[in-house]
């Protein structure tokens, strides 16, 4: 079929708009027989015919005339652009190249994908990026959006913006912030998230595990582990934010090697060791993080400091350590009101999909007179402790506040200062001495775990140890 003069007037005006002239090679009308001769600066394609380049002078055959007409363009830094008109509408891309061949190339796929969307054997999405669609052979429908820049910092400061007030504990905020800064400190405030990898984690961990932890000793492998969990939670927040689009590129992590925690020992055990070995500070503090008291030394222990406590509040709040192997977060957020029928509702730390657990202990005759007693003196607010009236300065008092974390580790040090007592390291030993006393007494595993809160066999292995008179009978009874 051939070129009627309006075809000829359309074509020759999208030549000259990319710079190309179009003439008639023969005077007089347009007929299937007249030539029409095309030059130019660049090569380009219209239908299956291509122009190879300025120096040449093609001739375009009417007949060759089809519906798709894309071309080539050359900016002057050399990058080749492609034009085309498609719905009536006309699109001009860059193609990112200076090759000649590979814009051809892409020239040609877009040619035939214009020609599958005609045959209806390619279909465009609506509202889709009709160059890139075409160009991708209809892999993609709209255009790649690059994230932007966010730093390892900026991170963590959108992760505590979007957290809502309650959502995690402040003894955690605190955890993590530790946590942020060391990951800052090797990895780098401004380290693009977008670029971590797993030899960048890994890096981390090598770098981590060469310095020194408590007490000078090697910094341990739950430790740095810690520390790349809390980073996996924030990443995690990320990935549902659409901040990053990967998953956290942890896999293969090597860690240094752990030990297991050695089991919880007696006092005569640990003076016994110390006696006989010329151990270091650290390694006698390393021995009384592993004490558990006796139900004899418990007492002594709470007699002691029912008659040198500072404050109404410290006694009751050991009692109910030592009672019900609650940990100090726990006791922090008891209230009066979880006392009831006999139970006491321990407040975990942990979150069951979003919602906060409990567990029930029950509560012994000891501890019921005790909260009684602390009733009556209670200074008031929901609290199970908290501190009366506090005298900052002649024109500042403050009223009643629940006990933070620092000061219960505050009194507690305070409280066993300069007596025997000073040697346990913190309120973990009560809990310790609880479990192990319900193992003693032959209590089913199941129930230390359901008051205690366990949910691991190394957890168990630790507070399962009994003492060590009580093994020797029970094997004495095996071959008597």
């Amino acid at each position: 079929m051939g070129v009627n003069p309006v075809e000829v007037r359309v074509l020759s005006a999208a030549l000259q708009f990319t710079g190309f002239l179009l003439t008639q090679q023969n005077s007089g009308p347009a007929t299937e027989k007249n030539q029409w001769q095309i030059s130019g600066t660049i090569g380009f394609e219209l239908g299956s015919y291509r122009w190879d380049g300025p120096s040449s002078r093609s001739t375009l055959d009417s007949n060759r005339w089809s519906t798709v007409m894309a071309w080539l363009q050359a900016d002057p830094s050399g990058n080749f652009h492609l034009s085309f008109r498609f719905g009536g509408r006309k699109f001009k891309r860059s193609l990112k190249t200076k090759s000649e061949r590979d814009a051809n190339a892409k020239l040609l796929r877009l040619e035939e994908n214009i020609r599958l969307v005609e045959s209806g054997r390619l279909e465009i999405p609506d509202n889709g990026d009709i160059p890139k669609f075409l160009l991708s052979d209809g892999k993609i429908a709209k255009k790649v959006k690059v994230k932007p820049k966010i730093g390892l910092s900026k991170l963590f400061d959108l992760y505590l913006e979007a957290m809502p007030d309650g959502a995690m504990e402040d003894n955690t905020i605190g955890t993590l912030g530790t946590h942020r800064r060391h990951l800052e400190r090797l990895i780098g405030k401004n380290f693009d998230i977008h670029s971590l990898t797993q030899r960048d984690l890994q890096s981390y961990v090598t770098k981590r595990s060469k310095e020194k932890g408590i007490r000078g000793r090697a910094l341990s492998a739950v430790t740095i582990r810690k520390e790349t969990t809390s980073l996996r939670a924030v990443w995690n927040w990320a990935v549902s934010a659409d901040l990053v689009s990967v998953a956290f590129p942890n896999r293969g992590l090597k860690y240094p090697k752990t030990q297991e925690k050695p089991p919880f020992q007696t006092w005569n055990e640990i003076t016994a060791a110390i006696a006989s070995s010329n151990l270091s500070a650290a390694a006698q503090q390393d021995l009384w993080d592993c004490l558990f008291l006796s139900n004899d030394q418990i007492a002594e222990l709470l007699e002691f400091v029912k008659e040198n406590a500072r404050h109404p509040f410290i006694y009751p709040m050991f009692f109910m350590a030592a009672h019900t192997g609650a940990r100090r977060s726990e006791l922090l957020r008891s209230q009066l009101s979880d006392f009831r029928d006999g139970f006491v509702t321990i407040r975990e730390k942990k979150r069951v999909r979003g919602q906060s657990s409990t567990r029930r202990v029950p509560v012994s005759q000891e501890l019921r007179k005790v909260i009684e007693r602390w009733r009556a003196v209670h200074p008031g607010g929901p609290y199970t402790f908290c501190m009366g009236d506090i005298l900052r300065s002649p024109r500042h008092r403050q009223s009643v506040q629940p006990i933070t974390h620092d000061v219960a580790h505050d009194h507690f040090e305070r409280t066993l200062a300069e007596s025997k007592w000073s040697v346990i390291r913190g309120w973990h030993c009560l809990r310790h001495s609880f479990c192990s006393n319900c193992a003693l007494k032959g209590i089913d595993q199941r129930l230390i775990d359901s008051w205690v809160g366990h949910t691991t066999d190394s957890m168990r292995r630790r507070y399962r140890h009994l003492f060590p008179t009580h093994e020797t009978e029970s094997l004495n009874l095996v071959f008597a």
